[in-house]
């Protein structure tokens, strides 16, 4: 099978908005390989904070990104970990500070450059479920389905309040809202790849919609799925 013919379906959507849980179960039900696009951003961030970086030197950061050795395994119990530089860095990868790092590295031209061919080798049979800000715009432009998830700043917010605090993460809601809020802006108006949707991109609010809803949403676009 040609490159161009393994099939990719891409959600991208703000922090916050499901598409990582909504990749994860779009991929499982589908058989497809995932691609979480935000853990190698974060993966360089979580690198650049080891090694006492400043987020504001492009150049060092530009090396942290080609130097960074990034993998990804399934644990015993089936959950997706990450290692970066042989370390187990999952559980730091989801906090805000490693979100911040990852949203201000990303706007840096020549270290999206440096990962963006990371991102392609996922593409492989039998299919890709890729998640992020730019997959349907700039990763894989020609994806044959490409999906944009959206809820209120105010959800968001409160999902990921939640999600903190079940972890033992001691967060404030109005915080948390604050950082939501000011990450939207920051990657909207970002020069290289800001977030939008594709033309082509189909919208889904999911706000106020639970997870089964929206992953049979998304499966009733893959030919052959539609119910």
């Amino acid at each position: 099978m040609t490159e161009a013919a393994i099939p990719v379906l891409t959600i991208d959507g703000p922090s916050g908005s499901g598409k990582g849980t909504i990749s994860r179960a779009v991929a499982a039900r589908l058989g497809w390989h995932y691609l979480d696009s935000g853990a190698l951003y974060r993966a360089v961030g979580v690198a650049a904070g080891w090694a006492d970086l400043d987020l504001d030197d492009a150049g060092a950061l530009v090396r942290c990104a080609f130097d960074t050795d990034i993998g990804f395994r399934d644990s015993a119990d089936g959950e997706p970990r990450v290692l970066v530089n042989g370390h187990d860095a999952t559980d730091e990868l989801r906090t805000e500070t490693a979100g911040a790092a990852a949203s201000a590295i990303a706007a840096i031209p020549e270290v999206r450059s440096a990962l963006k061919e990371r991102q392609r080798v996922f593409r492989q049979p039998p299919g890709l479920v890729a998640d992020g800000r730019d997959m349907g715009t700039v990763i894989f432009p020609d994806a044959a389905i490409k999906v944009f998830l959206t809820a209120s700043a105010e959800e968001r917010a409160e999902r990921r309040y939640k999600q903190l605090k079940d972890k033992g993460v001691s967060v404030t809601l109005d915080g948390l809202l604050r950082e939501i809020l000011a990450r939207d802006a920051r990657d909207a108006s970002r020069a290289v790849a800001p977030l939008r949707p594709a033309e082509d991109a189909v919208r889904i609010d999911t706000t106020g919609q639970g997870i089964d809803v929206v992953v049979e949403r998304v499966l009733a676009l893959v030919p052959g799925r539609a119910a």
